[in-house]
């Protein structure tokens, strides 16, 4: 074992060759900054609301922009998103109302003889399907807008309340019982972000996380409330937005889709049924225990579906046309935790193990709240970024293969420390980089590894724990972008004072995909030569002591042979041979300069995107394998809209053990140095109960902005019209016509 350096030892060697990776401009300076000073932010909850019963008739617009380059006045926005939802939503588009900036916009860009309050395609073709069904119960809104000043807004929509657990006085996490006056920077040594250099849900930090459980249908109403000047962006990030939430089981009206973008002045209402998939055939009485949500009263609300797919671990993001990497790394981003009879958020409840009809799995959170305890249950999402000179988050749009930053922030903090009690805690790791993957091992202060097991792959609790180091891996697999993995950590083994390292092991060159794992003994040694500043340690978690007692799950008892979290969904016997085919190879060939990457589907020219162009079109319910490949060596993260799927094979062999007992909905493809990936994969897949417009991309985001994307319809069994395509505009939406692929069936 390796003892660490000096800590600036690695930070200086990281400074001195970070020119050697491919940022394409200078270091990123530090400003005298030291690693594990500063503690790592905790999500900000949005806090859900109880839809509103009556109209407002006192309700204010969105207050005006301050000027064409800027957003508008933060205490008047926070004063505006304090209101109740309204107007009402709609089951088609709000285009009753005019932008709301209309007027600044005729003198901003020019004269508009029509708009409307909302983004979202007028008429059928984009109204909510389904609606008098799943109507909103809850809702949430908030404001794309640039950095600026926490004032506070959220403090009281916590779930904590800052009294409960570990978030109130005395705990680790209570910090204040508010995150009133907290700025936008990345370490208290580095410069303030400008509000244009910025853009986050709010214009605010802490990172957002949106608490929803299971059954309960939500309205997100998403507010553009970006400058009017689509140059007024600091060199990079488009002023127009779509948003996703990745991988949500939702019509395609509210899926993000990336030509369903909408303009600073506007909102998009989101509806989220967060019904489990199986709705219109499985448990159809809602008889099973094991699907539905917490009551908040300590019972189970039980409702249709197939329980067997429980969702957790999710997120959602920017997914404008083109520039869904430079909107998502410029702060257009935040996580989600669905939560349900399985996975309930309160420990030592209803667990499982023993009466069957206790569905909790009692996963590492906390006591204190019915659902939704974060006491021991911590988000992180690890992402790469660069600055400039003067401190300003900085990007290169022109990077067509993947733009990797020089400095990694774990919740938008560099190098910080988290305090974690001497017991489980539960980690929902996200990589929200755009172009980096990552490879995570967890270490002492002397380099031996920490043992811990994966409970979830993507946003699905898996079938059986697998436990790291394991025969296959002795450190996380590797983690490609907008790949999640829930680990449980047991720091009792530990002794207060402790300390212990996330430490990312994947070097990147180029944005082709990684270069090599480095290995451990050579970064903790300081025998690695520094090439990728992002190699190394990233975060420090201080061991504090525990005097309650753990009461969440063993996951050593759901390894292989034993217990079961969530099992699979048992596709026909018969499925290998009846289901429909498709082939979908992700390369460059016949692309251009500035759109270099293409698809080509069921052996047919590789194409570059095109949003008119539908490549694909399921019938609902149809078992369907689609195989993807790599062209040319590199590595793409294949992210399929709507449903997740499992992974039948791997270059034609079983995969790996954490893929094995998953379900999937972002799939690595092309060469690696990890062994952890591979050419082809064959992936499982059906959609049901929703119908609509999707797409499937690389998320390599570089490469979805630079034409690796295609679009794909859901349809109804002989529906044979393509969905007309939505052309958004200052003065209103309209459509073009649509073309079915004709490669796109087997």
């Amino acid at each position: 074992m390796f003892a660490f350096g000096l800590i600036a030892s690695f930070a200086q060697i990281g400074v001195a060759l970070a020119q050697d990776i491919p940022t394409g401009g200078s270091p990123s300076p530090l400003f005298g900054a030291q690693p594990f000073t500063q503690p790592v932010l905790l999500f900000e909850e949005f806090g859900t609301q109880p839809m509103p019963g009556s109209a407002c008739t006192n309700c204010a617009p969105l207050p005006p922009a301050r000027s064409c380059q800027s957003g508008p006045d933060g205490a008047a926005l926070d004063a505006f998103l304090r209101q109740p939802l309204w107007p009402a939503p709609t089951r088609e588009a709000n285009t009753s109302r005019p932008n709301y900036w209309a007027s600044m916009i005729g003198g901003c860009v020019r004269p508009l003889a029509t708009s409307a309050v909302e983004g979202r395609p007028p008429g059928e073709w984009f109204a909510h399907q389904r609606w008098s069904e799943f109507q909103p119960r809850a809702y949430f809104q908030s404001a794309m807008t640039g950095a600026r000043t926490n004032n506070g807004l959220r403090d009281a929509w916590q779930r904590h309340h800052f009294t409960v657990g570990e978030f109130r006085r005395g705990g680790l996490y209570y910090r204040g019982g508010t995150n009133r006056n907290l700025q936008v920077r990345f370490h208290p040594n580095f410069p303030v972000q400008q509000p244009n250099s910025v853009w986050t849900f709010d214009g605010t930090m802490p990172p957002k996380l949106l608490m929803a459980r299971v059954g309960e249908p939500i309205m997100f109403r998403h507010f553009n409330a970006l400058p009017i000047d689509p140059a007024a962006n600091n060199g990079f990030g488009a002023h127009t937005i779509s948003t996703h939430e990745h991988n949500g089981h939702n019509p395609a009206e509210s899926d993000g889709f990336a030509g369903a973008f909408f303009f600073p002045g506007q909102f998009y209402d989101y509806r989220w049924p967060m019904q489990l998939a199986g709705y219109d055939s499985i448990n159809t009485n809602a008889s099973d225990p094991r699907a539905g949500y917490p009551n908040g009263a300590g019972g189970v609300t039980r409702i249709r579906g197939d329980w067997r797919e429980t969702m957790s671990t999710h997120w959602f993001h920017d997914h404008m046309l083109d520039y869904t990497a430079q909107n998502v790394y410029k702060g257009n981003a935040a996580m989600m935790n669905y939560y349900s009879a399985v996975d309930r958020g309160r420990e030592g409840f209803q667990c499982n193990y023993s009466n069957p009809n206790n569905a909790n799995l009692c996963l590492p959170s906390g006591t204190g709240l019915d659902w939704g305890n974060r006491d021991y249950d911590v988000n992180l999402v690890i992402a790469d970024k660069a600055w400039d000179a003067n401190g300003q988050l900085w990007f290169n749009p022109f990077n067509t293969d993947g733009f990797l930053g020089d400095r990694v922030l774990v919740n938008w903090t560099w190098m910080p420390y988290l305090d974690v009690r001497a017991r489980r805690y539960r980690f929902r790791i996200l990589n929200g980089a755009v172009s980096r993957n990552f490879q995570f091992a967890l270490v002492t202060q002397t380099g031996a590894r920490v043992p811990f097991h994966m409970v979830a792959n993507d946003g699905n609790i898996m079938e059986h724990a697998v436990r790291f180091p394991n025969a296959q891996s002795q450190d996380l697999p590797e983690q490609a972008i907008a790949e999640r993995y829930d680990i449980v950590v047991d720091f009792a083994q530990f002794r207060a004072g402790d300390r212990l390292y996330l430490v990312n092991l994947l070097e990147h060159q180029t944005g082709r995909g990684p270069q090599r794992t480095v290995p451990l003994a050579d970064v903790l040694s300081g025998r690695y030569d520094g090439r990728d500043p992002a190699v190394g340690r990233i975060m420090e978690l201080r061991v504090q002591s525990y005097t309650g007692r753990d009461q969440s799950m063993n996951p050593a008892q759901y390894e292989e042979g034993g217990r079961v979290m969530i099992p699979r969904p048992t596709p026909p016997a018969d499925v290998l041979q009846t289901a429909v085919r498709r082939d979908f190879e992700f390369a460059r060939s016949g692309g251009t300069d500035n759109a270099p990457w293409t698809i080509r589907t069921n052996g047919g020219a590789g194409l570059t995107a095109d949003v008119h162009r539908v490549s694909a079109a399921p019938t609902q319910g149809q078992w369907e394998i689609w195989t993807l490949h790599s062209g040319g060596g590199w590595q793409h993260p294949v992210h399929i809209h709507f449903e997740e799927g499992r992974i039948l094979t791997r270059d034609g062999a079983p995969p790996p053990i954490w893929e094995r007992w998953a379900r999937k909905d972002v799939f690595r493809v092309g060469e690696n140095p990890t062994g952890h990936s591979s050419s082809a994969v064959e992936v499982l897949i059906r959609f049901r109960e929703f119908m609509g417009t999707f797409v499937e991309h690389c998320h390599n985001t570089q490469h979805e902005d630079h034409a690796m994307l295609l679009r794909w319809d859901l349809r109804s069994p002989g529906q044979v019209i393509a969905i007309p395509t939505p052309i958004p505009d200052w003065e209103g939406v309209y459509y073009e016509p649509s073309a079915d692929l004709q490669t796109q069936a087997n």
